[in-house]
């Protein structure tokens, strides 16, 4: 049964404790484009400062995660997990402290998004290490699951805080959640059993000398463009439209089919190669975004919103895989860091892009922006299908 591929995968030594780690860790990534700004403004800073200050964490951020996934291929996980965690929490906390003084803010967004601990790439890592091969695209799964949980968990504990306590409490959460996670995650023995493969080629590409690698890296951006026009697109469908709850709730519906894609592909086992897997589902989610282009009323709209995640996760959790073997020797931390940068870029480019477009009003136009992004997707995967082959390896050990 499906169900038991999880279970098995869940009972292995430390899975556990590492998925949790990594989850907690990683829930502050979540919180902060809503914690930040609400407690600025709730300290009176004004919308254009608060630009800046977002702008300032998401650019340090995506300049800072292929950076320190170098130094983790080259030193290790917790020697590179404890500072960074460190540095992260205390730039949440150059902003608790003082929301009004703007050079601290300034400098805390910076630190706090530069510093922010690779725990994601460094649990994909180690995923081979933890179960059998024969259960790691399960694993993968699983972890594309979590990572759909983090971006509903995250929003709704900034609403929490903001509601129990204060705007300001959200951001002293974050700096418990990273501190705890990190701590979960190092304490374990895998991590500090893992040693970086140390390659006598070194590249200053790294992992991007792979031509049919560096692909794959960079298709993702083009899901993360749609994902930044679908954001701000639900929001002009709700203001035009009754939804009940609102946008989040549309964000919420895609995410849960997001989560519900990855638990599914996650429950059996492949055997198409995964290059054919990746276009399939690209091809999916090129479908899925530009049926948004009609801007349906709300039932239709709710199944294409839950149908433009479905094929989401899968599409990572393939990729996840992919990465692992096509990255070479020795940069497969940096790999997984780049993976998360450009998908993040993305998604930064296509908010931008589809805000002039919301402001002229017209949400066909911005939902085939969204339509735009899922097929740049597909483009890149269709050209680069000859250069994303796998190595055959030996069958797995019964």
């Amino acid at each position: 049964m499906p169900v038991l591929v999880y279970r098995r995968v869940i009972h292995r030594p430390y899975v556990l404790r590492l998925l949790l780690g990594s989850f907690v860790g990683r829930i502050p990534v979540a919180m902060a484009a809503i914690a930040i700004p609400l407690a600025l403004r709730d300290a009176g800073a004004d919308y254009a400062f608060i630009g800046s200050v977002a702008g300032a964490y998401a650019l340090s951020s995506a300049i800072g995660s292929p950076l320190i996934g170098r130094v983790v291929d080259r030193i290790g996980q917790p020697r590179v997990l404890v500072p960074t965690g460190l540095l992260s929490a205390i730039g949440f906390l150059l902003i608790a402290v003082a929301p009004e003084q703007r050079w601290s803010v300034l400098l805390g967004a910076v630190v706090a998004g530069a510093a922010m601990p690779p725990l994601e790439p460094c649990l994909r890592v180690l995923w081979p290490d933890l179960v059998r091969r024969e259960e790691l695209e399960s694993a993968y799964a699983m972890d594309s699951a979590a990572q759909e949980l983090i971006f509903i968990v995250g929003p709704l504990a900034v609403t929490a805080s903001a509601a129990l306590v204060a705007p300001i409490a959200a951001l002293w959460v974050q700096i418990a959640l990273t501190l705890g996670g990190v701590a979960v995650f190092v304490a374990a023995d895998p991590p500090r059993r893992w040693r970086p493969e140390h390659d006598a080629r070194r590249h200053w590409l790294g992992p991007l000398r792979h031509p049919g690698l560096a692909i794959l890296l960079v298709a993702p951006a083009g899901v993360g463009y749609a994902i930044g026009t679908l954001n701000l697109l639900v929001i002009g469908y709700a203001e035009r439209t009754p939804v009940p709850g609102g946008a989040p709730v549309l964000l919420a519906l895609n995410a849960t089919g997001a989560l519900l894609g990855a638990l599914a592909y996650g429950a059996f086992r492949w055997s198409m190669e995964p290059r054919r897997r990746i276009l399939l589902l690209a091809c999916g989610l090129a479908v899925s975004y530009s049926l948004l282009a009609i801007v349906p009323g709300l039932p239709l709209m709710v199944v294409l919103v839950v149908l433009t995640g479905v094929c989401l996760a899968p599409m990572l959790t393939v990729a996840f895989g992919l990465i692992g073997q096509l990255a070479p020797r020795g940069t497969t931390t940096e790999a997984f860091a780049w993976l998360v940068t450009l998908f993040t870029a993305g998604t930064s480019v296509g908010a931008a892009a589809v805000g002039p477009i919301l402001d002229a009003g017209d949400l066909h136009l911005a939902g085939a922006n969204a339509g735009l992004g899922a097929a740049g997707c597909l483009l890149l995967v269709v050209a680069g299908y000859r250069l994303m082959r796998v190595p055959a390896v030996d069958p797995a050990p019964s």
